[in-house]
């Protein structure tokens, strides 16, 4: 269950963010997961919950915001969204590829006392 060390890291990064600021309550938090990751909304709302208690993020609420998969051809430059299996791109069946979506794993703002 990867998303524990995602969740983990991500509030880390609150606290630190918190304490510069002199947030003593974080009420709500938005994160950012690209589909890369594999991360199941459930999961990090569970890793939140269990890992908040006893600071400063305990009782937040956590938003998350996932983002595709979109990949863009090295060859033609097509950006597309692959299939479970397959991904080629669709307009010249190239192999090669750069995702430019779906890769990003951040805190995107949090909101507090």
């Amino acid at each position: 269950m990867h998303e524990i060390s995602l969740i983990q890291a991500l509030i880390e990064t609150v606290k630190h963010s918190a304490a510069e600021n002199d947030i003593a309550r974080v009420n709500n938090v938005r994160i950012v997961v690209g589909e890369l990751y594999g991360a199941l909304p459930d999961a990090l709302e569970f890793a939140f919950q269990v890992l908040t208690k006893g600071t400063v993020c305990e009782g937040a609420v956590l938003e998350i915001d996932k983002k595709p998969l979109v990949l863009k051809c090295r060859e033609c430059e097509s950006e597309y969204r692959p299939g479970e299996i397959n991904w080629k791109c669709p307009a010249c069946g190239s192999g090669g590829a750069t995702a430019i979506s779906g890769k990003e794993l951040y805190v995107d703002y949090f909101e507090g006392d």
